[in-house]
């Protein structure tokens, strides 16, 4: 049984959420803040965490940044009333793998959630003979065995999802995947392009991978198609 921690201030929501929850069959740890959320999340060490945005003490940000920090691998959703863009883009900074505006669907939210937790399982469930080979292109390497991006010998910290977008550029160097591609590849076929950013990943690998990210090397954009993995 998968244990999952739900962090938000309104009880009613909380309690609401939780049994919807518990219903699916997962088990439920709660928190009413974004410090309790961390507390909680380093004694119970769940599979998965869904964070509010706006809590008291630490919001929803800051503790999806810390438990990043703890653990690059959990899947972590973030829940808010805001629908624009520009905190969707936050949470994604933060290292959030998927975000939904409440109020929300729930045969949507347990949809999600399974499907965080299924692409956790075949993530962790992966054999060398599964994931891959080396790539490299120009200076960089993608190492699907250690889930790792270097540039030039040094390794680059990318999130789980940013090394997954790097990873299956790099199945095909040269070839151009649109944001659909990408959404399907990476998240699963019950997404949607409104659920996901790409663009806004896109940003995050080229901040990280590039010398200069206003003229990338490596993630390089295919106007009005999409994006492929280029180099020298």
């Amino acid at each position: 049984m998968a244990k999952i921690l739900l962090a938000d201030d309104e009880d009613n929501l909380r309690e609401a959420v939780g049994i919807i929850l518990h219903r699916a069959g997962y088990q439920v740890c709660a928190a009413a803040d974004g410090t309790q959320a961390v507390e909680r999340f380093v004694r119970e060490r769940p599979d998965l965490v869904i964070l509010d945005v706006m809590m008291p003490w630490m919001d929803g940000y800051q503790a999806c940044e810390r438990i990043r920090e703890l653990s690059p691998d959990t899947p972590v959703l973030m829940l808010t009333a805001k629908g624009d863009i520009v905190d969707k883009k936050i949470g994604f900074h933060a290292g959030a793998d998927d975000y939904m505006v409440k109020p929300f669907n729930d045969e949507e939210l347990l949809l999600r959630i399974e499907a965080l937790l299924r692409r956790r399982g075949r993530s962790e469930g992966a054999t060398p003979s599964a994931v891959g080979q080396t790539v490299v292109v120009g200076a960089m390497t993608i190492d699907p065995r250690r889930c790792e991006v270097a540039v030039d010998g040094r390794v680059v910290a990318l999130t789980p999802k940013e090394f997954q977008i790097v990873a299956t550029m790099a199945e095909s160097p040269g070839k151009v995947f649109t944001r659909e591609d990408l959404i399907e590849l990476v998240w699963g076929r019950e997404y949607d392009a409104a659920s996901v950013s790409i663009p806004v990943y896109i940003r995050r690998i080229r901040e990280k991978v590039e010398a200069d990210p206003s003229n990338p090397l490596y993630v390089q954009t295919v106007w009005g198609f999409g994006y492929r993995l280029g180099g020298e």
